[in-house]
């Protein structure tokens, strides 16, 4: 369908916006705003429609949609003091209201009239189809026997929804739908086909004196397995702040099974039926192996992602990390090349959402290659701001901060990442970054004991051997220091002080001396 207003032709299919016979850049979100707004042009649409068809029934803040909105107004010519083709009604929605021609393919244009069009309606039963996962959070049951502990289990059904609203690359269904199913036995096979979903998440709350117990469980809809679950006995002295942590701990345990069932399901597609969201899960899994090969295991599928959609921020955000994570481990030398493709894959991703946590981290990587160290500190907040429980992010946000001689801070940011995220594949690198914001306040014994722990994890990881090799030579450990570094020199065969002080991204003048001295007092030469 092609719609033709004031100068302007939005063509459905090919999803392109044009002024005349010039092309209007308009991304995703907004192109979807203006389509439903087209679409549903004989009434009032309101901010709940707006959610349920463009963000799937997600929850996002009120000013994301009023930014979208104003970026079509922009997109058509108008704006918020004009309104004279996207109204706002007060109190009520927004409505399109400039005059339309519809253009259905093969036929000439209809001009449009007042009546509802109900060939652009969806069937009343019909549900939004999501090309990402789709999880409800099913309301906690209050098994105490005592109503007034029914704001607790409610409260914290409720933050679980919020805090996993705001991990970008997963549809959460709103509390008003999921709530509905409270106090009611349903199979979760019916939960999943009437929400649309693929997952479902549910548990319960015991209270007993002062403490609490709140059990929880991941649910596979379509084989109605339990992915996961897990039991929290906390003490009941300020409930906010039990609330508090119980949902970081659940959210943060949840996030990485859903991923592994997501790159399951899509290992288990043939190849000829893989979308664009089954590429980046399957890239995903190689990801997390931190390895040379299937680091550019996963470049190949990202980049066969972004050739089937290329709007799709999780491929391009995870490529461009993927690129400079290369770089920094010495997988790649071509630094000169690969961090400014890294940048504008990175810049990309922002452009197709920009509330995506895992976009800004990608910048902040890019950021910290270039030695912006400022620039790529505030895109780690933001990305932190956007999904607090985003686990690699805190973990490198303690890397830069340590780079940059705040230690103290980065080694609080590297152990929280530990904490949010214990079975998290990449933990080794939340270890190694402890062991570097250690090693920069001297405290070297410290150091060893989490490289260690790095290199226990995984052997091949780069960093732990770096950290470890460094620390136990400023520590006078001569055979430690020797042992490490031979064991460097095997993951890492290219290694030299030369490399060191060419690719280490180390701010402090006096810090990146006290680093190279480490190494040569460990015997690299």
């Amino acid at each position: 369908m092609q719609f033709l207003f004031a100068n302007h032709t939005l063509d459905t299919d090919r999803r392109e916006l044009r002024r005349g016979d010039t092309a209007i850049a308009v991304e995703p979100q907004v192109f979807d705003v203006l389509t439903y707004l087209l679409e549903n042009r004989e009434r009032v649409v309101s901010k709940d429609d707006l959610f349920a068809s463009v963000w799937r029934g997600r929850i996002v803040a009120d000013s994301t949609l009023a930014s979208r909105i104003n970026a079509a107004r922009k997109a058509v010519g108008d704006s918020a003091a004009e309104q004279k083709l996207i109204r706002t009604i007060a109190r009520r929605g927004i409505r399109f209201v400039g005059a339309v021609d519809c253009l259905p393919k093969g036929n000439v244009p209809v001009r449009d009239t007042a009546s509802p069009r109900e060939s652009f309606q969806p069937p009343p039963s019909a549900l939004p189809s999501f090309d990402r996962p789709a999880i409800a959070v099913l309301a906690f049951a209050n098994l105490s026997h005592d109503p007034e502990q029914e704001y607790f289990s409610d409260g914290i059904s409720e933050d679980i929804i919020t805090a996993l609203s705001k991990q970008r690359w997963f549809f959460v269904i709103a509390r008003n739908s999921s709530f509905t199913y409270k106090g009611k036995s349903v199979p979760m096979k019916q939960v999943g086909e009437e929400l649309g979903v693929g997952y479902v998440i549910d548990g319960s709350v015991r209270k007993s004196g002062d403490r609490v117990r709140i059990s929880v469980q991941l649910n596979d809809v379509a084989s109605g397995a339990h992915l996961w679950s897990e039991r929290y006995d906390r003490k009941l002295e300020g409930v906010f702040a039990v609330q508090d942590e119980i949902t970081e701990a659940i959210v943060a345990a949840i996030e990485p099974q859903l991923y592994a069932a997501e790159n399951f399901r899509a290992r288990r597609k043939p190849p000829e039926s893989l979308d664009a969201w089954d590429l980046v899960m399957r890239a995903l899994g190689h990801f997390w192996k931190v390895t040379p090969q299937d680091n550019l295991a996963a470049q190949a599928l990202l980049e066969q992602a972004i050739a089937i959609d290329k709007y799709c921020g999780q491929a391009l955000g995870l490529l461009a990390f993927s690129y400079v994570f290369g770089t920094h481990m010495g997988w790649k030398e071509d630094g000169a090349a690969i961090v400014p493709a890294a940048e504008r894959a990175a810049l990309a991703a922002i452009r197709a959402d920009s509330e995506d946590g895992w976009a800004h981290l990608a910048l902040a990587a890019v950021y910290v290659s270039l030695r912006r160290f400022d620039d790529s500190l505030a895109e780690f907040e933001l990305a932190l701001r956007l999904n607090p429980n985003l686990s690699l992010a805190q973990g490198l946000y303690g890397l830069v901060l340590s780079a940059c001689g705040r230690w103290k801070e980065g080694s609080d940011a590297a152990r929280r990442a530990l904490r949010l995220s214990p079975r998290d594949p990449l933990s080794t690198i939340y270890n190694a970054t402890a062991a570097y914001a250690e090693f920069v306040g001297r405290n070297y014994d410290e150091a060893i004991r989490l490289a260690r722990e790095g290199v226990r994890q995984r052997f091949d990881f780069v960093g732990a051997h770096r950290i470890l090799t460094a620390a136990a030579g400023m520590a006078g450990e001569t055979e430690i220091a020797a042992a490490a570094l031979r064991d460097l020199r095997r993951v890492q065969p290219g290694i030299s002080l030369a490399w060191m002080e060419g690719h280490m991204l180390v701010r402090p003048p006096a810090d990146r001396e006290h680093y190279l001295e480490a190494f040569r007092r460990a015997g690299l030469e």
